[in-house]
């Protein structure tokens, strides 16, 4: 199974399709869909809010997902409606949509401090769960996640490199992973086969970004 109702644009722009569309931090959008019943905003960095990509997906009914520590930027950009600010291990139910927050930072770099409370998700759609990281280190926090699909960053600098996503998803244990933000800002097209090497061999690696 490749999963073929998930999408990955650029970095970690991602389109999941079933009952309901689901985007997670719209970027470098190029076509016009006005597809999204929600948008999920990890963090406010501009690979990841990109307010263009978000025009181009969004409609007038369209849910809004995003950390507490964007209010600024999210109530501008909706102007406060239906919008949902959370903090890590928060839970929101949206219709027949289940989500829950989860913590994403860098331990010993700067560039994602846990203090700004910014997020992955995990996203339960159809009987599926899945695993959005953001911007992320391997954190103990996250071992702990039972998902059905991961999609985790491998690309390093500002997140974890392709052999610590091949850690945490083997503590994890998905059914399913997909490696994310690597070939484009940082890291190689390489990194995924790095990657796919080091999973075990019960995970089905997908790889999406080329």
């Amino acid at each position: 199974m490749q999963y073929s109702h998930i999408q990955i644009n650029t970095q970690s722009s991602i389109r999941i399709e079933g009952t309901r569309t689901v985007y997670f931090d719209p970027f470098q959008i190029r076509t016009v869909s006005q597809d999204a019943d929600l948008i999920c905003i990890t963090h406010a960095h501009y690979d990841h809010f990109d307010p263009e990509s978000i025009a181009k997906v969004c409609k007038n009914d369209t849910i809004y997902v995003a950390p507490v520590s964007m209010e600024k930027e999210l109530q501008k950009l909706t102007g406060g409606e239906n919008l949902h600010l959370v903090s890590p291990g928060e839970h929101i139910r949206i219709g027949d949509l289940a989500v829950k927050a989860q913590p994403a930072y860098n331990k010993l770099k700067p560039f994602h401090p846990k203090r700004n409370g910014w997020l992955g998700y995990l996203l339960e759609m159809d009987g599926v769960s899945y695993y959005i990281a953001g911007d992320t280190d391997a954190v103990k926090e996250l071992q702990g996640i039972q998902c059905d699909v991961a999609l985790v960053p491998i690309g390093g600098t500002y997140t974890m490199t392709a052999k610590e996503a091949a850690g945490l998803v083997n503590k994890m244990k998905p059914t399913a992973v997909i490696p994310i933000h690597y070939g484009s800002i940082v890291g190689k097209p390489e990194d995924a086969d790095v990657f796919k090497k080091l999973v075990d061999p019960d995970i089905n690696v997908i790889i999406k970004l080329k």
